[in-house]
């Protein structure tokens, strides 16, 4: 008995340490920006988000939380999330000059700031599976920013709108949890995630078939929200 008990704890503890291997991610991401080799650095942050995507399910199955209650999973995930949702990206944002020089430093306090609220919000998630407003997922904000190739001050305008939606009283969808529209969004993502691929192939540069899927797979999934119909405080 005592074996199997130090087992499950074996088994639990390497799961939250899964869960911070993203951490690591994130600190290869920022190198990668730092010597502006930014399709790397979405390799790296696209393989944090696979690990943020499977880490919950792992968790769940193995029944982390009755097995290591000292350590929270849910705050872990967090911490690595900030790093790698939030502060790479705005890293990303400045050194690749996507924004006018004036506007740079605070647009990039405005996110930083205003992610630190969504992450500490206790009601972020909705009842639905959802998350009230833009959810802080600045990784692909930016990226898109960057494949899209749209002029700075185009940039920036997009930039302070995504932080104001922060806080916007609307439904985005969590493609696998939110019940509504389940099959069709996961399709989208699936299709949305082989043109994002595609894209960090092409170094950033891709065809004009790959932005229209981006373009398109982007705009149902940040708008299917809105055809949700659960009510949001």
């Amino acid at each position: 008995m005592m074996a199997e008990k130090d087992r499950g704890a074996g088994s639990a503890v390497a799961v939250h340490v899964f869960t911070a291997s993203g951490a690591v991610l994130g600190l290869l991401a920022l190198q990668a920006a730092a010597e502006r080799r930014f399709a790397a650095v979405f390799l790296w942050l696209g393989l944090a988000l696979v690990v943020d995507g499977i880490d919950g399910t792992i968790a769940r199955r193995l029944r982390v939380a009755e097995r290591l209650p000292r350590y929270s999973g849910e705050i872990l995930d967090l911490v690595v999330d900030y790093l790698t949702y939030v502060v790479v990206p705005v890293f990303v944002l400045l050194q690749a000059g996507l924004v006018p020089d004036g506007l740079a430093w605070p647009l990039a306090a405005a996110i930083l700031v205003s992610s630190a609220f969504y992450f500490a919000d206790g009601e972020m998630k909705t009842p639905g599976g959802g998350f009230r407003g833009f959810p802080a997922i600045w990784n692909v904000a930016v990226f898109l920013v960057m494949v899209f190739a749209l002029p700075p001050a185009a940039n920036a305008v997009i930039v302070l709108g995504l932080v104001c939606a922060t806080f916007a009283p609307f439904v985005f969808v969590h493609p696998f949890r939110t019940v509504a529209l389940r099959g069709l969004t996961v399709a989208v993502l699936v299709l949305w995630m082989a043109a994002a691929a595609a894209a960090v192939v092409a170094d950033l540069a891709p065809t004009a078939p790959v932005t229209i899927v981006l373009a398109l797979a982007t705009a149902y999934l940040g708008l299917v929200g809105f055809l949700v119909r659960e009510p949001v405080r």
